[in-house]
C-alpha cells in the first residue's frame, strides 16, 4: 500500500517556498498551501511540518491513497490533487480509468474516491497506461486554464514540471 512520506518528499521537491504573485488566484502560497484555501493559516510562517499535516488530513486521507497498491500512481494522484484540487483530481482519475480499462466496466465519474474507484485503480491491468492517461488529462486541465485565462500561461512551465515520466510497475 502507498505511503505518504515518499509522496511528500516528491511534492516538496516541486512546491517551493513563500510566493505572493498577484496573478496567482491562490494568493499567498508556501509549500503549495494557499491563503485562498487556508485563510486562517499564517502562510508566510507556515512550517514544513504543518504543511505535511494539512496534506495528510485534507488530501492524502480523503483520497484514500493509503489504499492504493501502486506507490507511483498514488503519488501522481496526490500531486495532481494538490495542484488541481481533490474533486478535480477524483474526476481525472475516474476519467483515466474509464479511458483505459477496456473491457472492464466503467466507473462513475462523480468526483468522489470510494471503494469502486480504489478497486478500479488497484485492479487496473496496466498501471503504466493509467499513469500516462492521468498525465494527459492533467495537461489538458492546464491547457484549458490557459485557454480560459491567457494571463495564466506564465505558470504553464511550472505546471508542466508536474507532468513527468516515472517508472510504473
Amino acid at each position: 500500500m502507498a505511503q505518504i512520506k515518499p509522496a511528500l518528499i516528491k511534492l516538496f521537491g516541486v512546491e517551493g517556498g513563500y510566493v505572493n504573485d498577484p496573478d496567482d488566484a491562490g494568493g499567498e502560497t508556501k509549500y503549495g498551501i494557499s491563503k485562498r484555501s487556508y485563510p486562517n493559516e499564517d502562510i508566510k510562517h507556515l512550517t514544513l511540518e504543518r504543511a505535511a499535516q494539512i496534506y495528510e488530513r485534507d488530501f492524502w486521507n480523503p483520497l484514500r491513497l493509503s489504499e492504493v497498491q501502486n506507490q507511483v500512481i498514488a503519488e501522481e494522484i496526490f500531486d495532481t490533487a494538490v495542484n488541481c484540487g481533490t474533486g478535480t483530481e477524483a474526476r481525472i482519475i475516474q476519467e483515466a480509468i474509464n479511458l483505459t480499462n477496456y473491457p472492464a466496466p466503467d466507473i462513475a465519474v462523480d468526483g468522489q474516491i470510494g471503494p469502486a474507484t480504489i478497486a478500479a485503480i488497484n485492479g487496473h491491468k496496466s498501471p503504466r497506461t493509467l499513469y500516462k492517461a492521468l498525465n494527459g488529462l492533467q495537461f489538458a486541465r492546464y491547457r484549458d486554464i490557459v485557454k480560459a485565462r491567457p494571463e495564466q500561461e506564465k505558470f504553464m512551465r511550472s505546471w508542466l514540471s508536474r507532468v513527468y515520466e516515472s517508472e510504473v510497475a
